[in-house]
């Protein structure tokens, strides 16, 4: 069965665009390759650089939490006060002393002028009255520097024991601050991450709607001869079985070649008898 006549020229017309289009190949680069696949957003790039900078941030606070812990450490034990005595205690109870002594020494002075007055002086009564003042001195003398001594005692463990509770709030709020500086970093770099994949997803989307585009209009040659020869074919009473190019779970290069090679029957009726 030989073509019809008035469809030759257009059978003719059809193969040299097929013989044209089929030529050249398809410069597949233009929807395949790295290109369409999207990079690292500047958002995940910067989790990164956060999360290996930050890496030991917060080593300092722990350094710092275990130097209060040292301190605290050196508050406790029995001799632990002997850290905080006052440099100037000595100073004190010398100081004390002295206008103590003087003191004493003008007591003494005025029971010996008493004594004269009552004409006990050089007497025995004199040296009885003496002998009790110098006694009740003494003893004046020796509470008031054990007053001394224990005030600077209670005063030091005092101070010790607030360094110990102080230091122990100071190491406590350190190893918060450690916490809090970890967590806080963990939470931006996670931010930061999931942003960024978001805004990596956009792209890739749009990578790949842009190979979509690209890879059908590579195609669209192929597609639109596919249709002209389809319609030729069924113009000639030849029917047709071709796959059509760009349909669904089919690969245009080879349905495109599928469909040549059905096509090229058209050319065996059209160069056969008629």
């Amino acid at each position: 069965m030989a073509l019809p006549d008035y469809l030759q020229d257009t059978a003719k017309d059809f193969g040299k665009q097929l013989t044209a289009t089929t030529s050249v190949p398809i410069d597949t680069g233009t929807f395949t390759g790295r290109q369409f696949v999207a990079g690292e957003d500047p958002l995940q790039s910067q989790a990164i650089n956060l999360a290996t900078s930050g890496i030991g941030s917060y080593q300092p606070f722990l350094t710092a939490a275990q130097g209060a812990i040292g301190q605290q450490a050196a508050s406790a034990g029995p001799q632990a006060f002997q850290n905080f005595m006052s440099p100037f205690q000595s100073q004190v109870i010398d100081t004390t002393l002295s206008e103590f002594d003087r003191q004493a020494a003008i007591g003494r002075q005025k029971t010996r002028d008493d004594a004269f007055a009552s004409g006990a002086f050089g007497g025995g009564r004199e040296g009885v009255q003496l002998a009790e003042y110098d006694a009740a001195s003494d003893r004046n003398r020796a509470a008031t520097l054990a007053q001394l001594q224990a005030s600077g005692l209670a005063d030091a463990r005092a101070a010790a024991q607030q360094n110990f509770t102080n230091q122990g709030a100071l190491a406590g709020q350190q190893f918060g601050l450690s916490n809090f500086q970890r967590g806080s970093m963990g939470q931006d770099v996670s931010a930061l991450g999931n942003l960024g994949a978001f805004r990596q997803g956009l792209t890739s989307a749009q990578l790949q709607a842009d190979a979509a585009a690209n890879r059908a209009a590579a195609y669209e040659p192929i597609q639109r001869l596919d249709q002209y020869g389809a319609g030729l074919g069924k113009l000639a009473g030849f029917g047709s079985q071709a796959a059509p190019v760009g349909a669904a779970g089919v690969d245009p290069l080879t349905a495109g070649i599928s469909n040549a090679v059905g096509l090229a029957g058209i050319f065996g009726k059209l160069y056969g008898s008629k």
